[in-house]
């Protein structure tokens, strides 16, 4: 797959098989995310692949409740609620595998996960999978409960929790807005 085509046709996918995303695989989507650039050639990742779908689904169970509270009295969109209270909606829309990338604590934390998340992205999109960034998933995953549940390492954070799998089915291209450029000089 030509670059533009991995850029242009990654999407986020949210409707999956149940088709397993082999081990080797998956480690060619961590062997990409490690290739992202880092701060003082840093290379601060840890990366944790769940594939239990018991665990998903309690992760899942547990990162709704947070977020329904941390949502409290905020002027996050009724829609967004209104998923987040459904008992049938699951977090990581039920894809067999997710992996999370945690960044040593630190300066450029945050840029670091976004930096490895999009290789890993691109990388699964070129394998012919989809993969979502689970935001609803990420605060939670940040406490005591969230951070045990993916054995995180204690001196680092969870940043991006990416799901993956293999697509039901094609995802549309989405419209892009107009680009927003100035030059100077």
């Amino acid at each position: 797959m030509e670059l533009r085509e991995a850029i242009s046709g990654r999407r986020a996918t949210r409707a999956f098989t149940s088709q397993p995303v082999e081990r080797p695989v998956l480690q060619r989507l961590v062997d990409a995310a490690i290739q992202a650039p880092s701060a003082v050639n840093e290379q601060p990742w840890d990366f944790t692949i769940v594939r239990d779908a018991a665990l998903l689904d309690r992760m899942s169970v547990a990162a709704k409740a947070h977020m329904l509270e941390a949502m409290k009295g905020s002027d996050f969109p009724r829609r967004l609620h209104e998923n987040l209270e459904n008992p049938d909606f699951h977090v990581f829309y039920h894809a067999p595998a997710l992996i999370v990338i945690s960044v040593r604590a630190g300066d450029w934390t945050a840029e670091h996960g976004a930096l490895a998340a999009e290789n890993l992205m691109l990388a699964a999109h070129a394998e012919g999978l989809g993969s979502c960034w689970i935001g609803f998933a990420q605060r939670w995953l940040e406490t005591a409960e969230g951070r045990k549940a993916i054995d995180a390492p204690e001196d680092f954070v969870p940043v991006a929790p990416v799901i993956v799998g293999h697509p039901a089915w094609p995802v549309p291209p989405v419209p892009r807005n107009p680009v927003r450029l100035r030059w100077i000089g």
